[in-house]
C-alpha cells in the first residue's frame, strides 16, 4: 500500500492512501454504505474555501524562527511541497492546513472538515 502518514506532536494523526486502495479496504471490511463508495466530485473540491492568510505562511514560519525543513517534517510533508504551498503554487488539503495551523498556532486556518 502507498500510505502517507501525517503526524502531529510526533504522533501519527492521519493516514492518506490512494482512492482505489481505500475502496479495497472498504470492500474487505464489508462496508456497504454507498455514500462511502462514491468518488469525490470536482464540484466539492472547487467549493473548498481558499484560506485567508495562507499567502503569509512563509512570513509566519520565519517569524516563529522555524526552518522550512523543520516545519515540513513536523507537519508530515516534504520541504519542497511546503515551499510550493508558501509560493502559492499548491493549495494544501484540510489535514495539512490543520497541521500547519496547529504548528503555527493560527486559529483562522482551522475548519470543520
Amino acid at each position: 500500500m502507498d500510505i502517507q502518514i501525517i503526524a502531529r506532536d510526533g504522533e501519527p494523526e492521519y493516514a492518506v492512501l490512494p482512492w482505489a486502495q481505500y475502496q479495497a479496504l472498504l470492500k474487505a471490511a464489508g462496508v456497504t454504505d454507498p455514500s462511502l463508495r462514491e468518488a469525490p466530485t470536482s464540484q466539492a473540491a472547487a467549493a473548498e474555501p481558499v484560506l485567508v492568510g495562507l499567502d503569509q505562511l512563509r512570513s509566519l514560519r520565519e517569524g516563529k524562527g522555524l526552518a522550512i525543513e523543520a516545519l515540513a517534517r513536523t507537519v508530515g510533508i516534504s520541504p519542497s511541497y511546503l515551499a510550493l504551498i508558501e509560493s502559492g503554487e499548491r493549495l494544501p488539503d484540510a489535514a495539512i492546513r490543520r497541521s500547519l495551523a496547529w504548528e503555527l498556532k493560527v486559529q483562522g486556518w482551522r475548519d470543520e472538515s
